[in-house]
């Protein structure tokens, strides 16, 4: 794809196919700032919230395990700035990677790149730009931790890739996107241990659950495009598999508060893992995979889902 900047058409003010109506980059972002707020996707939010909410389900496990510290008042609200970042950087590398698929499928063709709002170099200024605004906020945290979050860029280089040699894409997506499992609980302690590696490996299979739901919005452009996902491979045997992932998350959640946790903490963690896993079974029962709108919602239900674990594990810490 040439870096010729591109004539947008009248059309190309309208917000992108999967953004909220009425989202504020559309409404009410300078104009000439929106492209690059839709390459980091700031018209949906719902992507740094499925990246901040491990870093925070990790430290709230951390908290409850070690009890408070001073430190937390800086990590929560660093995580979250450095996962809008980062997700804005890791957004742009994703569009880069994948102009030329964006541009034939229905849901994507209006994305910055392919519409031409913006070139190729111009998106990846913009994402360095942001990377290096996290690895700012990194560089706040102690030496294990750096180490740990500079590891963490390998998957978000390799997965925008994946689609295009696997079936399983959602798992590099859960090996990027739940790092933050880790890095909560190294941040606040130091090192790492069972409880942290067990959350982490819980947060995967949360994400073979509702990226295979997002994923049934593309399925037919996927198919004849040749990307691949976890939704064309199931196809109709959809809801057991997602069954099957959202029963290992709760699983691996629950292990995790019983490596950290003991007594009434540990029960009250426990009653919140069981909720957890009870919101994935309501979507499970709700979920109509030829619905593409109805997909959408339940995809965005996941924020919910996901903070339920870190308010257990607050709680757990209050005991």
């Amino acid at each position: 794809m040439s870096d010729t900047t591109h004539t947008a058409s009248p059309g190309l003010s309208e917000r992108v196919a999967d953004a909220p109506p009425e989202n504020w980059v559309d409404t009410r972002a300078p104009a000439a700032w929106r492209p690059y707020l839709r390459l980091s996707r700031a018209d949906r939010p719902i992507g740094w919230w499925l990246l901040l909410i491990p870093c925070w389900q990790s430290l709230a496990l951390a908290i409850a395990a070690e009890g408070f510290r001073p430190l937390a008042l800086w990590l929560a609200p660093a995580f979250l700035i450095g996962a809008v970042l980062m997700r804005g950087a890791g957004c742009v590398w994703n569009d880069v990677a994948d102009r030329d698929f964006d541009g034939r499928v229905a849901r994507t063709r209006l994305r910055p790149i392919p519409s031409g709002q913006v070139t190729v170099k111009q998106a990846l200024a913009w994402g360095v730009a942001q990377a290096l605004a996290a690895f700012l906020i990194l560089l706040t945290f102690n030496r294990f931790a750096i180490l740990l979050g500079v590891v963490s860029l390998l998957p978000v280089v390799v997965y925008p890739f994946m689609k295009r040699f696997t079936w399983w894409p959602q798992v590099f997506l859960g090996v990027a996107f739940n790092w933050g499992a880790l890095m909560g609980w190294a941040c606040y302690t130091g090192g790492l241990g069972p409880a942290p590696v067990l959350l982490y490996l819980a947060g995967i299979a949360w994400t073979l659950h509702y990226d295979t739901i997002y994923a049934h919005q593309d399925k037919e452009d996927d198919a004849l495009i040749g990307v691949k996902s976890t939704a064309r491979l199931f196809g109709p045997r959809t809801k057991p598999r997602l069954a099957l992932f959202a029963g290992l998350a709760t699983v691996l959640a629950g292990a995790a508060a019983a490596a950290a946790l003991s007594g009434a903490a540990l029960a009250a963690a426990l009653v919140g893992v069981a909720v957890y896993g009870l919101d994935m079974a309501r979507q499970i029962r709700a979920l109509d995979i030829d619905d593409p709108a109805a997909c959408l919602v339940l995809f965005r239900a996941n924020r919910t889902t996901g903070l339920t674990l870190v308010v257990a594990f607050l709680v757990a810490a209050a005991l």
